[in-house]
């Protein structure tokens, strides 16, 4: 799973003439789903969009992610995240979940960070529409996340096998170490 992260003073996303998600400050996340994705990917950058220290907390920097500072998240569904642009000039996106399976994924996924954090707080757009969206990139900071560091179509079956070996290391660790707490009431 994938997802650019942007810290913003507003964020919104048209449909026709529509405004159908639209935030002050916060996060504008660009969500892209890999057919291979699982639930497992799906925490790892729930718990990271929410936990990343990208704003400031008094006069210093870097102090507060959304969650501390009780912003707002815009996420927007975005397939081409997995376009692969290595052959040729048209971009392949074979490597997205096709989207009769990814729209229940991306529900779930802002489902999670309703739960995680205040569904009150979390919009979205339209999954599957024509969107525009307009933002205003505070700092500029952009974030890119990725829940999994290897290739999905790694050509070496044995680079392959030390990469997944490289993934479940890691999530190990991370299991021990990325625990987000949802704030008290």
């Amino acid at each position: 799973m994938r997802a650019v992260l942007q810290r913003v003073t507003r964020a919104s996303v048209t449909v026709g003439d529509r405004v159908v998600g639209s935030i002050g400050p916060g996060i504008c996340v660009l969500v892209g789903i890999s057919q291979d994705d699982t639930k497992d990917d799906m925490e790892y950058i729930a718990r990271k969009v929410l936990g990343l220290r990208v704003f400031n907390k008094d006069l210093d920097m870097w102090k507060a992610s959304v969650q501390d500072a009780q912003l707002e998240v815009l996420c927007v569904s975005q397939f081409t995240l997995y376009g692969k642009t290595t052959k040729g000039m048209k971009p392949d996106f074979h490597s997205a979940m096709k989207s009769d399976t990814s729209r229940q994924f991306f529900d779930d996924f802002v489902a999670l960070l309703g739960r995680l954090y205040c569904a009150e707080k979390i919009q979205t757009g339209e999954f599957g529409a024509m969107m525009q969206v307009a933002l205003v990139n505070d700092g500029p900071v952009t974030l890119q996340l990725d829940s999994r560091k290897f290739s999905y179509d790694a050509k070496d079956p044995e680079q392959a096998a030390k990469d997944a070996a490289k993934l479940a290391a890691k999530e190990q660790r991370r299991s021990k170490f990325d625990k987000v707490v949802p704030p008290s009431a």
